[in-house]
C-alpha cells in the first residue's frame, strides 16, 4: 500500500483536507449530513402485509397465498380447510375454473406462473379420498333462506349461510343438483363423482336440496314456507335462437339441450359431420363431444376471427388437438337437405366482421346451435318492482339485492361472467349480504392491501431451474371416450408446485432482514410469529428492506 509523501497530511477517504490548517482534516457536519445513514433517522422500515396479485384476481375470494403456505409445510389438510372457508369446492374448482389468477401470478414473468388450479385440484381430491367434512354450525339464527338454483352460485351461497348458523332451502327444476356443472360441462372435464361429493358434503352439512322442482311463483313459495330471504341463482339454460332460411328442424339441435341430454346419459346419432355454429366454451364443449359420438368432422363455424372468439384460449386449443376444425369469418346464411351455405365474412376498418357477399357449401348432417345462452327468469316478471335488463335481473352491485327487498340475486341471473367461479364468489358475496339483511346490519367490506407488483420483488433470493409441474394427460387418440383427460399431481409434485410461490407481498420468515441488520435492531419473536424492530437502536439504513425478496418491509419516512 502507498503511503502519504513526507510532510503531507494524511487525508481520511471521503474527506477534503481544510486549506491553510497543516495537517487537520476538516471535520464532518453532522448535523447536515445526508446520505445512507445519519445522526438522525429520516426514515423507518416497517412491516407491512400487501395483497398477492392471486389472491386479488380470484373471482371465489381464496386467500390462494395462505393455502399455499400451508402445503408448503406439510399441513394439507389445514391447506384444505382454508381452501374452503372461501369455495366450498376445490376438486371442481381445480378441474373447471380458467384460473385468472395464474394470469397475474407475478412468477409468470420469471419462469412461469404458479398451476395453482392444478394444487387447488390435489387439495380437492384429497378432500374426497380422505373423506374430510365441514363443520356443521354451532349455533342456529333462527332465520330461514330459501335459495332457486342448485348451480355454483346457488350451492356456494346455501352453504356459507350455513356456516352463519341459517336454515338453507335449495329448490332445482333439474332431476340432480349441480346446474350447469353437470348438465353444461362434459364428464371428460368434470367427472360426476367428483361433483356428487363435493356436494355431497353439504347435505351433510345440513344444506337441504329438493329436486325436481320447478318454482312459478316465488311470493308464493316464501311466504307458504316461511322463509325471511330468497337468494335468485337460476343457471342460464336456455339457448338463443337464430333464423337460417330453409333450416331443418331435424337437423338443427341447440347446445345446450345437446350437452343436457348427453349429460343425462343419452348418445344422439349426430351423422358423419357436424357444424357447430359459434365460439364460445359451450361450443367448444359440443364440437368435442360431438367428436365422441362419433362424428368423423366436426366444424366451427364464426362470423369473426380467432382473437374475437368468447371461448378461452386453451378451450379452443384443446379442441383443436382432438380434431375439431375451426372455420374463422363464416355465418351460416341458409341449409340445404346436405349441406349449409356459409357467407365469407370480413373484419372493416372498425374489427367488425361484415358481409363479403361471396359465398362456399359445407357439409353437415348436424347443425349444433351455440350462440349464447340466456337465463330462465321469467317466473320473476310477475313480482311487482322487480325489474331486469334483458333476460338478467337488476340487482345492487355492492349487496347483490335486487329492488324487492329481501330478494337476491347471483350467478347467470345477474350481469357477470358466466362462469363457475364467478358464480361461487356471488354466492359468498349474497350470503354475507343477505346475513347482514336479516341481522338489520350493514356489511362493511374490508379495506384492501395494496397489490404487490413484480418489479417490487427482490428475485435474487429465489434463484431460477424451478419450472412449473404439468399434468398428464390422455393421448389425443385416447379421447374416444368421456373418460377424464387431464390427470392431478401426486403429493410430491403439488408441494414442488406449491413452493414455487413467491409468497409475493408477505414474510414468509426467511431471516433475510434479521441477518442484514447491522445494528441487531431486527428481533425475530418465534416460529410463526415474524418480527419486530427495535427502533432504539434502528439507523434506517434499509438493509433489510433491501434483502426482503418479498416486499414484506416499506421504508416510511420517520414522522
Amino acid at each position: 500500500m502507498s503511503q502519504p509523501a513526507p510532510n503531507q497530511p494524511s487525508v481520511t477517504p471521503g474527506l477534503q483536507a481544510q486549506p491553510g490548517r497543516g495537517d487537520i482534516t476538516q471535520v464532518p457536519d453532522l448535523a447536515g449530513a445526508s446520505g445512507r445513514v445519519g445522526p438522525v433517522r429520516t426514515r423507518m422500515p416497517v412491516y407491512l402485509d400487501m395483497l398477492p396479485p392471486c389472491n386479488a384476481g380470484c373471482p371465489a375470494g381464496e386467500n390462494i397465498q395462505e393455502w399455499l403456505r400451508l402445503i408448503k409445510h406439510g399441513q394439507t389438510e389445514a391447506a384444505w380447510r382454508q381452501l374452503t372457508r372461501d369455495n366450498p369446492f376445490p376438486a371442481i374448482h381445480g378441474r373447471v375454473c380458467y384460473h385468472p389468477c395464474e394470469a397475474v401470478c407475478n412468477r409468470k414473468e420469471l419462469d412461469g406462473s404458479v398451476s395453482i388450479h392444478s394444487v387447488e385440484r390435489f387439495l380437492g381430491d384429497e378432500g374426497i379420498l380422505n373423506g374430510w367434512q365441514f363443520e356443521k354450525p354451532r349455533h342456529r339464527s333462527g332465520h330461514k333462506v330459501l335459495v332457486i338454483g342448485a348451480g355454483p352460485s346457488g350451492l356456494s351461497a346455501a352453504y356459507h349461510l350455513t356456516r352463519l348458523g341459517h336454515q338453507v332451502e335449495i329448490r332445482d327444476s333439474a332431476p340432480l343438483p349441480g346446474g350447469m356443472m353437470r348438465y353444461g360441462i362434459p364428464e371428460y372435464r368434470l367427472p360426476r363423482n367428483v361433483l356428487d361429493a363435493e356436494v355431497d358434503r353439504l347435505v351433510q352439512m345440513g344444506v337441504k336440496i329438493t329436486n325436481n322442482h320447478v318454482v312459478e311463483d316465488l311470493e308464493t313459495e316464501q311466504r307458504e314456507g316461511n322463509f325471511d330471504a330468497v337468494f335468485v341463482a337460476v343457471g342460464a339454460h336456455l339457448s338463443k335462437r337464430v333464423d337460417i332460411p330453409n333450416q331443418d328442424a331435424g337437423r338443427m339441435v341447440d347446445a345446450v339441450s345437446f350437452l343436457r341430454d348427453v349429460a343425462s346419459g343419452e348418445r344422439p346419432v349426430l351423422g358423419r359431420k357436424v357444424a357447430v355454429y359459434g365460439a364460445g366454451n359451450t361450443a367448444m364443449d359440443a364440437a368435442r363431444v360431438a367428436r365422441r359420438l362419433g362424428a368423423e368432422e366436426s366444424v366451427i363455424v364464426y362470423r369473426r376471427t380467432k382473437d374475437q372468439m368468447p371461448a378461452h384460449a386453451e378451450e379452443a386449443s384443446e379442441a383443436e388437438r382432438e380434431g375439431v376444425k375451426m372455420n374463422w369469418l363464416r355465418t351460416i346464411s341458409s341449409m340445404d337437405e346436405a349441406d349449409l351455405t356459409v357467407e365469407i365474412m370480413e373484419l372493416d376498418e372498425n374489427g367488425k366482421a361484415r358481409g363479403t357477399g361471396r359465398f362456399e357449401k359445407l357439409e353437415a348432417d348436424t347443425v349444433i346451435l351455440a350462440i349464447g345462452q340466456e337465463s330462465d327468469t321469467a317466473f320473476l316478471r310477475n313480482i311487482p318492482g322487480m325489474s331486469f335488463d334483458g333476460d338478467v335481473v337488476n340487482v345492487n352491485p355492492e349487496t347483490l339485492m335486487t329492488d324487492v327487498p329481501g330478494i337476491f340475486a347471483g350467478g347467470d341471473a345477474v350481469p357477470s361472467e358466466r362462469t363457475v367461479t364467478v358464480g361461487v364468489g356471488h354466492g359468498k358475496k349474497a350470503a354475507k349480504q343477505i346475513d347482514a339483511f336479516l341481522n338489520n346490519a350493514v356489511h362493511q367490506r374490508k379495506v384492501k392491501h395494496p397489490i404487490v407488483g413484480f418489479d417490487d420483488l427482490h428475485l435474487w433470493y429465489f434463484g431460477d431451474g424451478h419450472t412449473r409441474r404439468e399434468q398428464p394427460e390422455l393421448a389425443v387418440d385416447e379421447r374416444v371416450t368421456f373418460d377424464e383427460v387431464v390427470g392431478g399431481l401426486d403429493a410430491d409434485q403439488a408441494t414442488f408446485e406449491a413452493k414455487r410461490c413467491l409468497s409475493c407481498g408477505n414474510c414468509f420468515e426467511c431471516d433475510g432482514c434479521l441477518g442484514a441488520c447491522p445494528e441487531d435492531a431486527v428481533i425475530k419473536l418465534g416460529k410463526g410469529h415474524r418480527y419486530r424492530f427495535d427502533y432504539e437502536k434502528c439507523t434506517g439504513c434499509a438493509s433489510c428492506y433491501d434483502q426482503c425478496p418479498v416486499h414484506a418491509i416499506e421504508m416510511i419516512p420517520e414522522n
